[in-house]
């Protein structure tokens, strides 16, 4: 069984608190293997024999709204994905700021012209299939570039996390 990781969208962030074991238990109810959590702000490894990962997003979505009362997105990459992806040559070494954006699926035309729109000298976008990376050279918090400016432009929802938080999952857990 491949080894995935669920990216989750804002987890313990403006008040929609989760505990990790709940969150392990919510996931364990859909019969997936080896649930575990790294830090507490969405991201969930797992086992599963699922060959569609669009449809066992849907279910985990659905288990969590039962299980939390709230929607909470995801965003699920086989563990491999993510190891590449954090590998990836678009990355600038130089950028203060390197972050990948999970989407549900690849933009359209329209969106990749909206995207490229929002990239500039400061803040660089580069699309890569489902990921959209961001470079910058300020700081995230920073940047007038954000989660919540790319759902707006796109009306879309995403998930952001920080190159090395990526790297120190791979790290942790693709050794298992």
């Amino acid at each position: 069984m491949p080894r995935c990781v669920a990216f989750l969208r804002a987890v313990n962030v403006g008040g929609r608190t989760v505990k990790m074991d709940a969150l392990r238990a919510a996931f364990e109810a859909l019969a997936l293997a080896g649930v575990e959590t790294f830090i507490a702000s969405g991201n969930v490894i797992f086992d599963s024999s699922a060959r569609d990962l669009a449809a066992l997003e849907r279910k985990i979505e659905a288990q969590l709204q039962k299980s939390f009362g709230f929607e909470i997105h995801s965003f699920v990459r086989t563990l491999d994905e993510v190891a590449a992806l954090s590998m990836h040559p678009a990355f600038d070494a130089a950028a203060t700021t390197q972050v990948i954006g999970f989407l549900r699926s690849a933009p359209t035309p329209q969106a990749l012209r909206t995207i490229a729109d929002m990239s500039t000298d400061v803040d660089r976008l580069q699309v890569h299939g489902r990921e959209l990376f961001w470079f910058s050279d300020h700081k995230q918090s920073e940047s007038v570039f954000s989660n919540a400016v790319f759902e707006r432009a796109l009306d879309t929802r995403s998930t952001f996390r920080g190159l090395g938080t990526l790297r120190k999952l791979v790290a942790k857990h693709a050794k298992r």
